[in-house]
């Protein structure tokens, strides 16, 4: 079998307009189409980054909370590149979403940091590689 790239990545949001407002308004990414479910009483939201399909936000009724801490075995966390680590983070703190302090990964020597969708997702940004 031969992989061409990711398609998408799917996230289920305990709170969708809470979600949404995130990765439409905090992150930039722009939505390809909304959806509301009637039979599950549910939204799907196809989000792109840079016209690429990269995210499906749903919403559904009490999602079971799934741990992060300690980190628990699957998906450990969603990573962006970014070109200025420094200018992504500080329009993250500018509108007002918690980072942690920016590291420099000790194997690949580029900076990245942390940081939180509403339902705790852990995110990544991560500094563009260069050669």
């Amino acid at each position: 079998m031969k992989l061409n790239k990711i398609h998408h990545i799917a996230i289920i949001c305990s709170d969708y307009k809470k979600s949404k407002n995130f990765y439409t308004n905090i992150l930039n990414l722009e939505v390809i189409k909304e959806t509301f479910r009637q039979e599950r009483n549910s939204y799907k939201l196809d989000l792109s980054l840079n016209k690429e399909y990269v995210i499906e936000l749903f919403s559904f009724n009490n999602p079971p909370f799934r741990p992060s801490y300690p980190e628990a075995a699957g998906l450990r966390h969603l990573a962006f590149e970014v070109d200025d680590i420094n200018l992504a983070f500080k329009e993250l703190i500018s509108k007002g979403v918690a980072c942690e302090d920016i590291r420099i990964d000790e194997i690949t020597g580029k900076k990245f940091t942390f940081f939180k969708d509403p339902d705790d997702l852990p995110l990544e940004i991560y500094e563009k590689w260069r050669s």
